[in-house]
């Protein structure tokens, strides 16, 4: 009986230790509050005009891209050390990867992965990766995720392909569960598989000349006639042409061919079109002809099995009595003969201009197709040429060239 009243008695010094403890808190705060000081009025503005001061600190941040004088790469990286060197904690890295990658074109750095490897360094290491599941489900710390997956998308959107090294760099920033890595892991997946997927490879980067690029989407063009070739012509060899520039053509043996069977029918310089290689466009012209009739069609319902045939016999598996259809012989269309007209050659000029143009044809006349002799041109432009040269062609070539 001794050891439950002993029990009892403890449990009943435990609370009077209990309440004392709370009286003593409560007695604390309210002697602490009452020694409180009350807080300094506010400060009178000196004057009506008296504005709030800016924050300069993040202003610096901010704008110290946009006075540089220099713009390279090596600028670009000494400014993101020097905001690393500023602070430990490095407060308001967000908007300074966003500056960053708002004027990363104005330094030519944004195909350039060391730059965004020198970025995702700005970010705190350990402070945002999620503890439990909640928090990285529902993007724990938003803002600094956000931004590094705009930094991605950027790096999407330019062509550049991330390696394992930045994995461990996102890794070491947000963990295996943060939004950016789950970003990373798409990336890898899918551009390895579009960046070798073109059957037609480009230098990256392309080059800037004019006359390269010209090579280049000609090439592409015609590489669907495996027979074309491509010729650089100068309007120099021409004897009336002001336009001292360069031409590259390209036309096949088969689009001669068509070209001779055209006859005296009028033929059409259309453009300028634009083909895209990479970041870097170019206009060309194409040589073609009037729209092409459609295709004879059969009306026949192949999969109709109301009247079955027999090829062997030729009769048909049927009681009704049909006149036979009379069997109709058509050539087969080559790849160069579609619907809105037949392409007999193209080319890029250095100045798409009429002159040049009107040039190509009397080149193309000299090499391999002297039925253009005989042949009316008509320009037919999609969009504004310059207009710096009308030539009439003389009677004994036999040109007729006008605008439509």
């Amino acid at each position: 009986m001794k050891a439950p009243q002993f029990c009892f008695e403890m449990m009943l010094v435990r609370q009077q230790i209990g309440t004392v403890y709370r009286l003593a808190r409560v007695g604390i705060r309210s002697c602490s509050s009452s020694t409180k000081q009350p807080p300094p009025p506010p400060e009178e503005d000196e004057g009506e005009g008296s504005k709030r001061k800016p924050e300069t600190k993040l202003m610096l941040r901010t704008e110290l891209f946009e006075h540089v004088s220099q713009k390279d790469k090596r600028t670009y990286i000494d400014m993101v050390k020097v905001f690393e060197g500023r602070s430990v904690h490095r407060r308001n890295h967000v908007e300074f990867i966003y500056a960053a990658l708002k004027h990363m074109e104005e330094f030519g750095v944004q195909r350039d992965l060391e730059v965004y490897k020198a970025l995702i360094n700005v970010m705190p290491k350990g402070k945002f990766i999620p503890t439990n599941i909640f928090q990285a489900e529902f993007m724990h710390y938003p803002r600094q995720q956000q931004v590094i997956i705009d930094l991605l998308e950027q790096m999407e959107d330019n062509g550049v392909m991330p390696d394992y090294e930045m994995e461990s760099m996102l890794i070491n920033v947000f963990g295996k569960k943060g939004h950016p890595v789950r970003k990373y892991w798409r990336m890898m997946y899918w551009m390895p598989k579009f960046k070798n997927l073109s059957p037609w490879p480009l230098p990256n980067p392309v080059p800037d000349e004019s006359l390269d690029l010209a090579k280049l989407a000609i090439e592409r063009m015609c590489s669907v006639d495996l027979l074309s070739q491509i010729s650089l012509f100068d309007t120099k060899d021409v004897a009336d042409a002001l336009d001292q520039t360069w031409i590259v053509s390209g036309q096949s043996s088969e689009q001669s061919e068509l070209l001779a069977r055209h006859q005296q029918k009028p033929v059409f310089i259309e453009g300028p079109f634009v083909i895209w290689l990479r970041n870097r466009s170019i206009n060309y012209f194409l040589l073609k002809s009037e729209s092409n009739p459609p295709a004879p069609q059969d009306d026949e319902d192949q999969d109709d099995v109301r009247n079955l045939r027999m090829p062997f016999v030729g009769i048909g598996m049927t009681h009704t009595h049909q006149p036979p259809k009379a069997h109709q012989v058509g050539f087969r269309r080559s790849v160069h003969e579609q619907e809105d007209g037949t392409i007999f050659a193209i080319c890029c000029t250095g100045s798409s201009t009429k002159d040049s143009l009107l040039s190509w044809v009397r080149l193309l006349e000299r090499h391999g197709n002297p039925c253009l002799a005989q042949m009316p041109v008509l320009f037919k432009f999609t969009s504004n040429v310059p207009d710096q040269l009308k030539v009439a062609a003389s009677s004994e070539e036999g040109q007729q060239i006008g605008s439509s």
